[in-house]
């Protein structure tokens, strides 16, 4: 099991959408995975937070707003970690949440398996 990120400069388009214009992938990293799903498992359900929905078996979008608010839990995410492989994971997370939040109209993708 892990959860791959890509952040896209638009939506992404699943098969049941029209749309003239395709999002362009801006980045990706399949390097945290495996980390970066055991700590999201990990986290408790159903709180303020927005990174406990993120679906380690499925797909699951954040767009700006989302990734924004998402940003204030990396701190109780980074408390979290056991081993610098987690801490790696939550770093490169950190990185991907900031950019889509100070990219207009993008979306991060959390991919899972």
């Amino acid at each position: 099991m892990g959860i791959d990120l890509q952040l896209h400069d638009g939506r992404p388009h699943w098969p049941s959408r029209r749309s003239k214009r395709k999002p362009t992938l801006i980045r990706q990293s399949f390097e945290h995975g495996e980390a970066l799903a055991e700590l999201i498992a990990k986290l408790p359900v159903n709180t303020s937070g927005k990174l406990w929905m993120v679906d380690p078996y499925n797909d699951t979008a954040f767009d700006g707003q989302v990734a924004e608010a998402a940003l204030r839990e990396i701190p109780d995410l980074l408390d979290r970690c056991t081993e610098d492989a987690q801490v790696q994971a939550v770093q490169d997370l950190a990185a991907y949440l900031k950019d889509c939040a100070a990219t207009p109209g993008s979306y991060l993708i959390f991919v899972g398996d």
